[in-house]
């Protein structure tokens, strides 16, 4: 093990956290946005795949850097926070997250007494804001400055994560193979379908295994080998030289292009990449209930990875309205409208069309304009609920009143009018009940 003064220390720690930013940067998107690509390549550009990548996972080329937890963001406090505002702090998020009242919240609670822990400490807080966690590394009591002697491992892994080590005491750790992109699409529904739910056929493009190649990437009968360069890890170890020594820093192998294999002959098929963009209809079951918003997971029919499983498909619904009914969760609402005469005698079998047909319902005598009724079990069925559970079903009445009225029906309405007292009482009375609607 080697061992270093806190002042070399220190130094190393400079050093180190500038090799960590060159490797993030060389190890990131823009670098390698003219990755090899063959020209016989069957991958369209992004922008003219018809699907769209769902919840695609960022390059695992992060910064160390930004890696390693922040206390003062941890503690929700600014870098200038006294003594004082740190400790409320810390007692605030202690009460809430503390595993006795909040059972999920044991890991923050360490993280928040690590932070408390370091910031509290007035020499340890100095350490952490000019070198981050790397300056807490190694004997805290010991030598100039508290550091005593520092392990060059700490500090590489705390830098690297670990496992980035190479040469005698061990080789670069591999990196493990990455599942494909999930993918989303968007499919309408009609309205009766999202209530009672059907199985719909979606069509998309994603990324399918090369049926030549198998997958390898290597033309049928081309020789394929562990790669020189990387020794088959997929990745190689760069060492930079200081005055303070040397530095490693790990990146993607240029010769395999992380796959740890030499190819001989590329694939014709797919250029070497083990996959090709293909068209396919999928079978997407739709079950009773959904609502527009409502997201389906189709398993395994994202993007294929080679050597990893493949991405899952997401399938967003959107329903379309219907021309009388709207839907609030599993309650259908609609109006119906009536004539006057079943408003004020009531009718014991007014027909009134549901979901899934027609039935019939009782208005009581003195039904008014704008009265709901409800028939229960007549909505949309429940996502997720018990087998025939359903919502209801709601009426809002609208009452018929006729602009004029033949001369017998008048008579008769007279007549109605005269039964409810005298003829200046009538005349009273008559806008009340929508007589006066009638009069030529």
């Amino acid at each position: 093990m080697c061992k270093l003064s806190a002042a070399a220390a220190l130094a190393l720690v400079a050093a180190a956290q500038l090799a960590a930013l060159t490797n993030a940067f060389l190890s990131s998107p823009s670098f390698s946005a003219s990755t090899w690509r063959s020209p016989q390549s069957s991958f369209a550009p992004a922008a003219q795949r018809q699907h769209q990548r769902y919840g695609a996972r960022r390059p695992r080329s992060v910064s160390p850097l930004c890696m390693a937890a922040d206390f003062y963001q941890t503690l929700g406090v600014g870098r200038t926070a006294d003594v004082k505002d740190i400790k409320s702090a810390y007692r605030k998020l202690a009460r809430e997250f503390h595993p006795d009242v909040n059972p999920n919240g044991e890991e923050k609670f360490k993280e928040i007494n690590r932070a408390y822990e370091v910031l509290s400490d007035p020499e340890m807080r100095q350490r952490y804001d000019q070198f981050g966690e790397a300056g807490l590394k190694g004997g805290m009591g010991g030598g100039p400055g508290g550091m005593g002697d520092v392990d060059l491992s700490d500090i590489f892994d705390s830098f690297f994560g670990g496992g980035m080590r190479g040469g005698r005491g061990g080789g670069a750790r591999s990196r493990a193979p990455v599942r494909g992109d999930d993918l989303r699409v968007d499919l309408d529904l009609d309205f009766k379908t999202a209530c009672f739910g059907s199985e719909e056929k979606v069509r998309i493009r994603h990324l399918e295994t090369c049926d030549t190649c198998t997958g390898s990437g290597a033309k049928p009968g081309a020789k394929v080998s562990t790669c020189d360069q990387c020794g088959g890890q997929g990745v190689v170890i760069q060492v930079q030289r200081t005055p303070l020594g040397a530095f490693q820093t790990q990146t993607s192998c240029p010769v395999c292009r992380g796959s740890g294999q030499r190819v001989e002959e590329y694939c014709g098929t797919c250029g070497g990449r083990g996959l090709v963009e293909t068209a396919k209809q999928v079978k997407v079951k739709i079950p009773a209930g959904v609502d527009t918003g409502t997201k389906l997971r189709v398993r395994n029919e994202g993007d294929a990875a080679k050597g990893a499983p493949s991405g899952d498909l997401y399938v967003f619904l959107n329903v379309k309205s219907h021309p009388t009914f709207t839907r609030k969760g599993s309650d259908i609402y609609a109006d119906k409208t009536i004539s006057y005469l079943d408003a004020i005698l009531g009718n014991d079998a007014v027909r009134v069309d549901v979901v899934d047909g027609e039935v019939e319902i009782k208005v009581p005598p003195g039904t008014q304009p704008s009265t709901v009724l409800r028939i229960r079990g007549k909505g949309a069925p429940v996502l997720g609920g018990r087998e025939g559970e359903r919502g209801d079903h709601y009426v809002t009445v609208k009452v018929d009143l006729p602009k004029s009225v033949s001369d017998e029906e008048r008579k008769l309405l007279e007549k109605l009018s005269g039964l409810k007292g005298s003829a200046a009482d009538n005349k009273k009375k008559r806008g009340s009940i929508g007589f006066g609607l009638f009069n030529k």
